[in-house]
């Protein structure tokens, strides 16, 4: 492949489509994230997206939490396609100092039975309060009840900021997307430079082929008999169109030409075009076994490093 040629291809190039008018190509892969807060809470979201056959969802929510997944998951899936979307919540609860409780129900049993058990015995000593409020379940946590309009004004402000940090994301997908599409744009003019080349050189080949049967004709003929004028026709004939690239080529050059078109539509696009790259490589492989010269199948070759290449980039599109 001419490596230098696609360098200076890419200097050469220009765009004459502003930023606000480029085609909405989106990557996979993307970063957002965003942070709240409201009362004596605080929490932060993070948004992370990677290259996916379809669109998988993933939400890690911290406990008490989990009715948000649902509402997380149905925002991200209005935004996005396709990828392997996580959405990650950390929240905490900022000046709640916790406050205990004795349980004196358990205290008074457990003296009680402390007293029957050593009572008059030289075991059982002055009682220690401290030995007590040791055991388990003594001291009990004290869970203040949840003022119900306070955790739902908390919660919508949380899925709020998902938003944010959603919109962050599809940014950061947008603006990758479009530094891909410029990429695949000259990947597309090279390939289309290669098939014109292939062109060219197929219209060469008739006169090639029967400058070529010729030479064998006339050293076959000289220890042979001659054969009928006929039958050197239908030789030549069936020679010709063994070789013929032209129905190959029409279609790499249809191919090409909706892979443009689907570039410049954008959105979701990928399928498509890993699925015009695959038909763009059968073409290639067809024109490679009919190649009877070193400069087309040098040619084809070109055609399917740089089909690879183009695909390589297209699976990073949504």
């Amino acid at each position: 492949m001419n490596f230098a040629r696609v360098i200076d291809l890419k200097k050469r190039i220009t765009y004459p489509l502003k930023m606000s008018t480029m085609p909405k190509i989106f990557s996979m892969t993307g970063f957002g994230r965003s942070a709240g807060s409201f009362g004596k809470f605080s929490w932060n979201w993070e948004t992370k997206s990677v290259n996916g056959k379809g669109l998988d969802i993933k939400c890690r929510l911290p406990h008490g939490l989990e009715d948000l997944d649902l509402k997380a998951r149905k925002l991200a899936g209005q935004k996005f396609s396709r990828g392997n979307i996580n959405l990650t919540l950390s929240i905490k609860e900022n000046g709640n100092q916790p406050s205990y409780r004795v349980n004196r129900e358990l205290l008074d049993e457990l003296i009680k039975t402390a007293r029957e058990m050593f009572e008059g015995t030289d075991s059982f000593g002055p009682l220690r309060p401290d030995s007590f409020l040791a055991v388990k379940g003594v001291i009990e946590p004290v869970e203040e009840e949840p003022d119900v309009d306070v955790i739902q004004e908390r919660d919508n402000l949380i899925i709020a900021d998902l938003e944010k940090a959603l919109s962050e994301l599809s940014l950061a997908r947008k603006v990758e997307g479009t530094n891909i599409s410029q990429t695949l744009e000259l990947q597309l003019a090279e390939i289309q430079a290669l098939i014109e080349r292939a062109g060219r050189n197929s219209e060469s080949q008739p006169q090639a082929i029967r400058e070529q049967l010729k030479q064998q004709m006339e050293i076959l003929l000289d220890v042979t008999p001659a054969l009928p004028e006929e039958r050197i026709t239908q030789e030549a004939v069936m020679l010709m169109i063994k070789v013929d690239v032209r129905e190959e080529l029409d279609r790499l050059r249809a191919h090409t030409s909706t892979a443009r078109k689907l570039l410049i539509d954008g959105r979701v696009i990928g399928r498509k075009l890993d699925f015009l790259c695959q038909e763009l490589n059968r073409e290639v492989n067809t024109l490679c076994s009919k190649a009877n010269n070193i400069e087309l199948s040098n040619i084809g070759l070109d055609l399917k490093a740089l089909i690879e290449q183009f695909r390589e980039q297209v699976q990073n599109i949504e």
